[in-house]
């Protein structure tokens, strides 16, 4: 019989076409770098190579109309991949939970980590200097592999114990919230900048 997959874990990659936007974004985000000191402290306080606000402000789409913009836009790429993910939401749609920049200086890196208390969790890319690290997505059955050996170099993206996508300007990446990931250090020059988001 012969082998097949089970337990999929689905990760979705669009390009967002919205250079107007991505101006306006990175003009605002670089503006809250600059402005929003409790943000800054919180960083510098926690190791952030760069500025967050993932702790000192929670009103962004309220704050600023272009945030509100791509709120809207995520929730058009959030529902389609929900349903692709077949959860049972009893008709209702995911709802933007949480959404916070980040400007992270050269070289700068974020351990592993993951997004409780959320279903879809993602980043969008507003800046990505050339030679910005890669985000590194983990096999979520990697604590359990106990004796397994590793996977061949050419192995299957799907039978990959790690996979390395690349940001870039207007770039959308979207996965299931428990999925542990990292940023990679970068080896270019010039700050990067996100906008990372969770939807319940």
């Amino acid at each position: 019989m012969p082998s097949r997959s089970l337990f999929a874990t689905l990760f979705y990659e669009a390009l967002l076409d919205a250079p107007e936007l991505l101006a306006r974004l990175e003009q605002s985000c670089r503006a809250l770098a600059r402005d929003d000191k409790a943000g800054r402290e919180w960083s510098r306080e926690h190791l952030y190579p760069g500025y967050t606000s993932y702790a000192s402000l929670n009103d962004l789409t309220s704050r600023d109309p272009h945030f509100a913009e791509l709120a809207r836009i995520l929730a058009r790429h959030v529902t389609p991949f929900a349903r692709d993910c077949a959860f049972e939401l009893d008709g209702r749609r995911p709802r933007l939970d949480s959404l916070w920049v980040n400007v992270m200086k050269a070289g700068g890196a974020h351990s592993g980590h993951i997004h409780p208390h959320s279903i879809v969790s993602g980043t969008f890319y507003v800046a990505v200097p050339p030679g910005s690290g890669s985000l590194k997505l983990e096999d979520p059955r990697l604590p359990m592999m106990m004796a397994a050996p590793p996977r061949l170099g050419d192995a299957p993206e799907p039978l990959r114990t790690f996979v390395y996508v690349e940001p870039a300007p207007g770039k959308l990446f979207l996965w299931e919230s428990w999925l542990r990931h990292e940023v990679m250090p970068g080896t270019g020059k010039g700050e990067r900048i996100s906008i990372s988001f969770n939807f319940r």
